[in-house]
């Protein structure tokens, strides 16, 4: 299966700047189906500068934790 997931927002929401790519890594990626990650609007902040390593969401893994999980499975990500 493919999968594409929309990440549309940043440090303001955490948790739901995290579920999207916590599915992706931790979901698609580890049973093999083909997964892109979608960065739009506020979703950008979680890749510019470090920003990104210091988001938490609410019962997930850190977003820096996250986005090592990205590189680790080479899960493209466009912005």
């Amino acid at each position: 299966m493919r999968f594409l997931y929309l990440v549309s927002k940043g440090a303001d929401d955490p948790t739901l700047a995290s579920v999207p790519l916590h599915l992706a890594v931790n979901g698609s990626a580890e049973v093999g189906h083909d997964t892109q990650i979608l960065l739009v609007g506020d979703g950008v902040e979680v890749v510019i500068g470090s920003k990104g390593q210091d988001i938490a969401g609410v019962g997930l893994p850190p977003m820096a934790e996250l986005l090592s999980k990205l590189k680790e499975h080479q899960i493209p990500v466009y912005v």
